[in-house]
């Protein structure tokens, strides 16, 4: 099986050029982008499908063929054909209606997505002060950030936890879990003895 690599050449720029138009703001060459990236995938289909051949139908024969034809890339190729056909009429219609009712098929920003871009990290719904300010991954220290993003002092923990926590119901330090926190915060009061080695 032999492919042709001129076709898949056009086939590249037919695909860059349609990327390219989708990526406007006119719904028109949206329209005219998604046309050229749907043509661009239908020849990619027939190229790799292979050469020619014989009509796939028994008792049917071309001169100088061996083979038959693949009829499944035709198929593909005619179904995308007539899927591109409808999603081109659904963008046309939607580039009229925008044409009566703003007189200009341009794609505007969305005043919400305006209002999401300029705000601060700080300020998202979906903020968790449990993230690193900088790279915004997970921390081992859990929410023990202020409300600007910036960790907290040993002190400032202590406190919130006193402010948080009733104090006859604080975990005895004894206890490991106490002892694996304190750790964590590098208190010099541990003694490592009797911890584990991790």
């Amino acid at each position: 099986m032999s492919i042709n690599f001129g076709l898949l050449i056009v086939v590249g720029l037919m695909a860059a050029c349609g990327v390219y138009l989708l990526l406007e703001r006119s719904l028109i060459r949206m329209l005219l982008g998604l046309l050229l990236v749907g043509n661009a995938i239908n020849l990619l289909i027939v190229t790799v499908a292979g050469a020619m051949g014989n009509p796939p139908i028994i008792g049917r024969t071309s001169d100088e063929r061996s083979a038959d034809a693949d009829p499944l890339a035709q198929g593909m190729v005619l179904t995308a054909i007539v899927i591109t056909m409808g999603v081109a009429a659904f963008v046309l219609s939607l580039a009229y209606r925008s044409f009566m009712i703003n007189t200009d098929d341009e794609v505007d920003d969305d005043p919400e997505d305006l209002k999401v871009k300029r705000q601060r990290n700080a300020d998202a719904p979906d903020r968790d002060r449990s993230d690193d300010p900088v790279t915004g991954s997970d921390t081992i220290r859990g929410d023990l950030f202020d409300d600007d993003g910036n960790p907290l002092t040993k002190e400032e923990i202590r406190a919130r936890r006193a402010e948080i926590y009733e104090t006859d119901v604080l975990p005895d330090p004894d206890e490991p879990d106490e002892v694996e926190y304190r750790h964590e915060l590098g208190d010099p009061d541990e003694d490592d003895e009797g911890g584990d080695a991790r």
